[in-house]
C-alpha cells in the first residue's frame, strides 16, 4: 500500500487543499492529513474545531486519514509508515521554500520522497492567509472553503 502524508497548518482547510488531497489520491493508496504546530505561524484557538472539519469533510472516505502533530513533519511520516509527502505548489516562492523542506527530509530519512502537485490554476492565488483576512473583514469565505 501506498501512503502518503500532506502535511500543513490548514489555517483554514481551503478548497486548494482539497483539491490536492483529491487529486493525491489518483497517485496514494491512502493520504494522511497532518495539521501540524508551527511556531512561525499563530495557532489559533479553534485548532481542535479545525481538526473535527477536516475530519468530517473525509469521514466518508476510508482512504483519507486526518491527525494532528507536535513534532518534525519526517517523524509523522515514518510513524504512518509513508512513502512520500505531498505538497501542493502554487508559485515560484512556495517551490523554493518547499524544495528547501524536502532536502532536509529526505537526509532526515531513509528515502521518503516529496512529491509536488501544482495547484490547480483556478486555486493558484488562494491562500489561508488570505481567507483569514477576509474571515477578519467579515467577508463571506464559504466559496474558497470545501
Amino acid at each position: 500500500m501506498k501512503i502518503a502524508i500532506f502535511p500543513g497548518s490548514f489555517n483554514p482547510f481551503t478548497k486548494g487543499h482539497h483539491d490536492i488531497v483529491c487529486r493525491a489520491l489518483t497517485i496514494f493508496d491512502k493520504i494522511v492529513i497532518g495539521i501540524g504546530y508551527n511556531p512561525d505561524k499563530p495557532q489559533p484557538e479553534d485548532f481542535q474545531e479545525r481538526l473535527q472539519q477536516i475530519k468530517t469533510l473525509y469521514d466518508k472516505d476510508s482512504r483519507v486519514e486526518v491527525e494532528a502533530y507536535n513534532d518534525l513533519t519526517i517523524d509523522f511520516a515514518k510513524r504512518h509508515n509513508a512513502t512520500a509527502i505531498v505538497k501542493g505548489v502554487r508559485s515560484v516562492q512556495d517551490f523554493e521554500y518547499e524544495r528547501t523542506q524536502a532536502e532536509y527530509n529526505k537526509m532526515l530519512s531513509d528515502g521518503i520522497e516529496t512529491v509536488f502537485l501544482f495547484a490547480n490554476p483556478i486555486y493558484a492565488s488562494l491562500s489561508s492567509s488570505l481567507v483569514r483576512t477576509l474571515k477578519t473583514f467579515g467577508k463571506d469565505i464559504s466559496d474558497l472553503l470545501p
